[in-house]
C-alpha cells in the first residue's frame, strides 16, 4: 500500500471514529433526527460544488429512484440510528456494533444477490455474531421498563443501523455501480436530506442547541461525511472495495481512544473482548484471513 493511500485509510478511520464522539455529544441537543437532518444538509453543501456539472446532473436524473433509496438506507436511517444509539452507549461501544456492517452486508448479498460466501467467511460471519453476543452480554433485557431496557434498545438501534449499511451496498453495487461516485455521493445525501426533513421539523428540538452542539453537528457533516465520502470512494478507486473496508478494523479504536482523551471514559475488558471477537469475524468475512483455503490451493 503506498503512503498516500495508508495516510487516507488513517485519515478516514479517524474521521469516522471521530463521528460516534460528535454524535455523542451533539444528540442530546438536538435530538437525533434533527442532528441527522443537519449532518446530511451540511454534506450535502460540501459535495454539492463537486457535483454541478451538466453530466453529473443528467445521471441523476437518470437514477433518481435508485440514489434516493441509497440516500434513505445509507445516510438518513443509520445516521439517526447510531445517533440515537449514543444517547445511551459510548461512542466506543458504538463503533464496536458498527463494525458489524461489513458481515451484515455479505449475508444480505448471499440472500438478495446470491453472491458467493467462502467457507472461511461463514466462519467469519459465526464469529462475528459471538462476538456481538460478548459485547453486550449481561447488558441488554428485553422487558420493558427494565433497568437495561435503554441500552437494548440502543444496541438494537445500532445493529439495525449497520444492517441498513449492509443493504445500501448491496443495492448500490446492484443498481448504480456504473454511476460516478460523486453523483450516488451528493445524490444519496440530498436525498437524505429531504428524507429527514418532514421529520426533523416534527422533533426540532423546543430548546436551542449550544453553540458548542452546532459546531459538532456541522464538523459531523463538513468532515465526518462529505470529506470522509471522498476519501472513501478515492480508496475504494484506488485500492478496490475489499482493501478499502479494512477501515472497518480501524474505526471502534479511533472513537475508543478519542473518547478515553477528551472525556476519560473508560475501555472495559468484556468491550476489548467483544471488539476482538467481532474484528476477527470481520476479517474472515472480508477474506483478510482465509482459513484453510490457501493449503487447498497449494494442493492442487
Amino acid at each position: 500500500m503506498r503512503t498516500r493511500d495508508l495516510t487516507d485509510l488513517l485519515l478516514l478511520a479517524a474521521l469516522w471514529g471521530a463521528s460516534f464522539l460528535f454524535m455523542r455529544y451533539a444528540a442530546p441537543a438536538f435530538g437525533p433526527i434533527a442532528l441527522a437532518e443537519v449532518r446530511v444538509a451540511v454534506a450535502a453543501a460540501v459535495l454539492l460544488p463537486l457535483f454541478l456539472r451538466p453530466q453529473n446532473l443528467a445521471a441523476l436524473r437518470a437514477h433518481v429512484g435508485p440514489i434516493a433509496l441509497v440516500g434513505t438506507l445509507n445516510s438518513a436511517l443509520p445516521f439517526a440510528l447510531f445517533a440515537y444509539a449514543t444517547l445511551t452507549l459510548t461512542a466506543g461501544f458504538t463503533a464496536v456494533i458498527n463494525a458489524t456492517t461489513p458481515m451484515t452486508a455479505a449475508l444480505v448479498g448471499w440472500v438478495w444477490l446470491r453472491s458467493r460466501i467462502r467457507p472461511s467467511q461463514w466462519l467469519g460471519l459465526a464469529i462475528g455474531l459471538a462476538g456481538v453476543v460478548v459485547l453486550v452480554w449481561g447488558k441488554i433485557d428485553w422487558r420493558p421498563g427494565s433497568s437495561e431496557w435503554n441500552t437494548t434498545l440502543a444496541v438494537a438501534a445500532g445493529l439495525v443501523g449497520a444492517s441498513a449499511y449492509g443493504v445500501a451496498a448491496n443495492y448500490a453495487r446492484a443498481r448504480l455501480e456504473r454511476v460516478a461516485s460523486p453523483v450516488v455521493a451528493a445524490g444519496s445525501q440530498i436525498a437524505a436530506a429531504v428524507v429527514l426533513l418532514p421529520l426533523a421539523i416534527a422533533y426540532w428540538p423546543a430548546v436551542p442547541p449550544p453553540p458548542s452542539s452546532w459546531l459538532a453537528a456541522i464538523a459531523l457533516g463538513v468532515f465526518c461525511t462529505g470529506l470522509a465520502y471522498l476519501l472513501y470512494f478515492r480508496l475504494i478507486a484506488r485500492l478496490g472495495a475489499m482493501r478499502a473496508a479494512a477501515v472497518t478494523f480501524l474505526i471502534p479504536a479511533f472513537a475508543a481512544l478519542f473518547e478515553w482523551l477528551l472525556t476519560d471514559t473508560a475501555i472495559s475488558a468484556q468491550m476489548l473482548a467483544g471488539a476482538l471477537v467481532i474484528f476477527v469475524g470481520t476479517a474472515l468475512t472480508l477474506g483478510f484471513i482465509n482459513v484453510g483455503e490457501r493449503q487447498r490451493a497449494s494442493l492442487r
